[in-house]
């Protein structure tokens, strides 16, 4: 199923926004850590994209977690794909609370997508972070923004990355660890349906070549932060 992104409108009536999580947001104590007043926490399945590690984050600069001279700065999004399925996390927010969400996520252009309960028995429409591009980000936030979170930091673009762009270790490694507190399968899955930059190398083959990631230990100041 492909899902079109179009401009996003809540209802003033809507007191509570279903969110998608497909990354570290998979484990209710990650997802509670930034949503404090989350309900209806569940697992569910979203199908028409597919979960890539393809842009640079500037919190990883900004937090000294990126490796530069690695390219090992690399973040989660989601894009497009007509045949991608995959699990993710859903979960409801106070609709006050979106302000803050779309500022936390600002690099992303956040879609309304549809996601499937795991017994078949509902969809719904859920927030979801989508890749974007850099024309949407300056639009967005200016110019200034932008040079200011990237260009400070060497960076010339969020989304049109050329050539490798790989996971920030302790981002991965924190994934990973969230995905494994939410039971074996979501661990699995998120292995085997998460991809690096080329849209073909899977996590888990990735980690299999690179297996001292899951040793990367997070400065003092982030542990809790990144430790799933």
């Amino acid at each position: 199923m492909f899902v079109s992104y179009f401009c996003l409108t809540l209802s003033k009536d809507a007191a509570r926004q279903p969110i998608i999580g497909f990354g570290s947001l998979l484990s209710e104590a990650s997802a509670r850590s930034s949503f404090p007043n989350l309900q209806n926490f569940r697992l569910a399945r979203l199908r028409g994209y597919k979960r890539v590690m393809r842009h640079p984050a500037s919190i990883f600069f900004q937090r000294n977690i990126a490796r530069k001279d690695t390219r090992e700065f690399a973040s989660l999004s989601v894009e497009p794909c007509p045949d991608g399925n995959f699990l993710v996390a859903a979960f409801d927010i106070p609709s006050e609370e979106l302000q803050a969400y779309h500022e936390r996520e600002e690099e992303f252009f956040i879609a309304l997508a549809p996601i499937e309960e795991l017994d078949g028995s509902k969809v719904q429409e859920g927030l979801l972070c989508c890749a974007g591009t850099d024309d949407e980000y300056i639009a967005k936030h200016g110019r200034k923004n932008f040079e200011e979170r990237y260009g400070s930091y060497g960076l010339s673009t969020i989304w049109n990355w050329q050539g490798e762009i790989l996971p920030c270790r302790v981002y991965l490694r924190h994934c990973v660890l969230a995905c494994s507190k939410a039971g074996e399968e979501v661990k699995e899955d998120f292995l085997v349906n998460t991809f690096l930059w080329d849209r073909k190398t899977t996590i888990k083959e990735y980690l299999q070549a690179n297996p001292s990631i899951m040793e990367e230990e997070p400065p003092e100041s982030l542990r809790h932060r990144y430790s799933g």
